[in-house]
């Protein structure tokens, strides 16, 4: 803390001495071109209040400056070193550049040292704008500089990466599936969906309250079976806008870096596809892994309710897989033998059409 006030005064009151000299020279100029008199006591408060008022420019300039150099420095360690190479030959370049140009000016006392000052400072900012720019080109004529060794950029680090959203780790499943070993590579929990589930479980609403927890739970059940694969992500890109929705910027956050979205929301799911975004959907492994029933086979089933039409009956299979049997509604709350007769795939999972078996003309067989 120490090392960055003393830099902190060393910047301003170097910028603020700059400030100060423009100010003066300003000051200088307009008494010769409005006559005020070197030796007047107008002419120094006049020269006073010039040096005041650039002083006082500068300051708030050299104030601003720094703390957004020194946000830039914290964000330093996320450059990859590529990037932090062309920094540095830009600054070498543009500072080069800006003393050649302004050396003329090198002979003027006051004004040349302010002018050399400036076009120091653009001349550095100019140089790394261009150095940065040009990285992509660096790239493609040394290859080798695109190694995760000397720095890989956010997309080749996480490139196929697994991105999980708030809804599939309040699910649940995903532990278990990830324990099974059904999905490889690492597991990225973005630091916006980790702060979204704390909300939630700090909610006042019971059920919401729930949920976050459970959520974090799963969280930490997943980092104790898998520490080396899942992480928080942090390593946001410099154009991620954190005023989006959770849902859009994860999906925006995961095509940035090259990862897969799991999930087990149809929103998500729906705007990934419209992103072009890998997506991996947990309900379309849950339905995939239903059983198949194919029309004749038999089977049993409780019928819970009546159906929508008239003498239907309604059941449900173990993994929650409806099945309307025809011929069924007096028999609720029993256990019946079913044949199917066909199996509707709809957005929802499936659907499995029966007859009541051992009926013939609406009556039950005897045993």
């Amino acid at each position: 803390m120490f090392i960055i006030r003393s830099l902190w005064s060393l910047f301003v009151a170097a910028v603020t001495l700059v400030g100060a000299i423009i100010g003066n020279y300003a000051g200088e100029r307009l008494k010769n071109e409005y006559g005020i008199t070197a030796d007047g006591t107008d002419a120094l408060r006049f020269s006073i209040g010039m040096n005041v008022a650039g002083g006082l420019v500068g300051f708030l300039f050299g104030v601003f400056a720094f703390r957004t150099l020194l946000q830039w420095a914290k964000n330093l360690d996320k450059v990859p070193l590529l990037d932090k190479m062309a920094a540095v030959l830009g600054v070498i370049l543009g500072l080069s550049v800006a003393l050649l140009a302004s050396a003329p000016f090198a002979t003027y006392t006051v004004l040349g040292v302010a002018i050399r000052i400036v076009a120091c400072l653009a001349g550095i900012l100019l140089g790394v704008r261009f150095a940065m720019s040009a990285t992509e080109q660096i790239v493609f004529v040394f290859p080798a500089l695109q190694s995760p060794r000397l720095g890989a950029t956010a997309t080749q680090r996480h490139q196929g990466a697994k991105m999980l959203d708030t809804n599939i780790i309040i699910d649940g499943r995903i532990a278990d599936i990830a324990a099974a070993g059904f999905i490889e590579g690492e597991m990225l929990i973005p630091g916006f969906v980790l702060q979204e589930l704390r909300h939630i479980a700090d909610s006042a609403d019971a059920l919401k309250r729930a949920r976050g927890r459970r959520g974090l739970e799963v969280l930490n059940k997943l980092k104790a079976a898998l520490p080396e694969r899942v992480q928080v992500f942090e390593d946001y890109p410099a154009s991620a806008d954190q005023r989006e929705e959770v849902d859009a910027r994860l999906v925006t956050l995961a095509n940035a870096v090259g990862a897969i979205v799991v999930t087990n929301d149809y929103g998500v799911n729906e705007i990934a596809k419209l992103h072009g975004v890998p997506v991996m959907n947990v309900n379309e492994l849950a339905n995939a892994m239903k059983p198949v029933f194919l029309p004749g086979e038999d089977l049993m089933v409780t019928i819970v309710k009546s159906g929508k039409e008239p003498g239907q009956g309604v059941a449900y299979l173990d993994d929650g897989t409806m099945v309307v049997v025809e011929r069924a509604a007096r028999h609720i709350g029993q256990l019946v033998p079913a044949s199917v007769t066909s199996v509707l795939q709809t957005t929802a999972g499936k659907m499995i059409f029966a007859d009541l078996a051992g009926e013939e003309n609406g009556k039950r067989k005897a045993p």
